[in-house]
């Protein structure tokens, strides 16, 4: 019997450690397009020749502390297709897409990670999907962007980061 009051003690004692611990919570509170853009300055002629595009994309993240535990991340995705030959641009694509996520329990280096990598990772399909239906109502075939490592890209980042304070730091 005291072996079972042992168990039954430690359970309680874990219990009452997970309790002590602050509780993660994460939570989509909602998907909008912040800011939505095309240019198709060279129609209609741009229609008139065989299409030979060239695919420039830029990739950004920013975000924000908007309230207790609430947080604005927004990815922009900038497309800029032009004739592969001549350099005129066929157009220009770029959205805005942002998320309010509940984020709570999760402080430091792993809130950064979080609101860097993972809620990018959430918001790009929205902003994928939203692009290659612009292009499309614009009159031009599909853009259909592959998917992106924003994993890779935080990691990138942090190591930048560390060579810029290490090289500060040698000054």
């Amino acid at each position: 019997m005291a072996e079972d009051n042992n168990q039954s003690g430690g359970a309680n004692g874990q219990a009452a450690g997970q309790q002590d611990k602050p509780q993660v919570q994460f939570a989509l509170q909602r998907i909008y397009v912040k800011d939505l853009s095309f240019e198709a300055p060279n129609s209609p002629a741009v229609f008139q020749q065989p299409f030979k595009p060239k695919v420039g994309l830029d990739l950004n993240t920013t975000h924000q502390k908007v309230g207790e535990e609430l947080y604005e991340v927004v990815i922009k995705v900038t497309a800029q297709v032009t004739h592969s030959e001549e350099g005129t641009t066929s157009f220009l694509a770029e959205i805005e897409q942002a998320g309010l996520f509940r984020i709570g329990g999760i402080e430091g280096a792993q809130l950064d990670h979080t609101l860097g990598a993972f809620c990018p990772n959430v918001l790009f399909p929205y902003a994928r999907e939203c692009i290659d239906n612009l292009v499309n109502r614009g009159g031009f075939p599909p853009l259909m962007l592959a998917p992106v490592n924003f994993e890779a890209i935080y990691a990138q980042k942090k190591q930048r980061e560390a060579q810029q304070q290490g090289e500060q730091a040698t000054q």
